[in-house]
């Protein structure tokens, strides 16, 4: 039997599916210390036990994101605040090439944050 955070990968159609998979494994292989937990019913990475971002489908533009715990202290043009306080999105459009680097390069800056 699937755990539940197998499960949530498992149900999502293409190309969601496939993004948020390639999603899940560049976020575990950034840094030895970020490993990956359930909780609030969503798939979370932790570095060194925090939280520190979220995988998840947008409700209104149908795209999986990267939710970013303490987004508001990263400064990037493409991370949505919304109405979120604390809170950044990266919206990926999975119908196009994923932005390795962009990407790359926020995580970099979110893992900095917690050393």
């Amino acid at each position: 039997m699937l755990r539940p955070i197998d499960q949530y990968f498992a149900k999502q159609d293409e190309p969601v599916k496939g993004c948020l998979q390639f999603l899940r494994t560049h976020i575990l292989q950034l840094d030895e210390n970020i490993s990956e937990a359930w909780k609030y019913g969503m798939p979370f990475y932790c570095y060194r036990g925090e939280m520190c971002c979220y995988l998840w489908v947008h409700k209104k533009y149908h795209q999986p994101y990267i939710g970013i715990v303490e987004g508001a202290s990263i400064r990037h043009p493409d991370l949505l605040q919304e109405k979120r306080a604390r809170m950044k999105i990266l919206l990926i459009d999975p119908t196009r090439d994923i932005p390795i680097k962009k990407i790359r390069m926020i995580l970099k800056q979110m893992v900095d944050l917690y050393k």
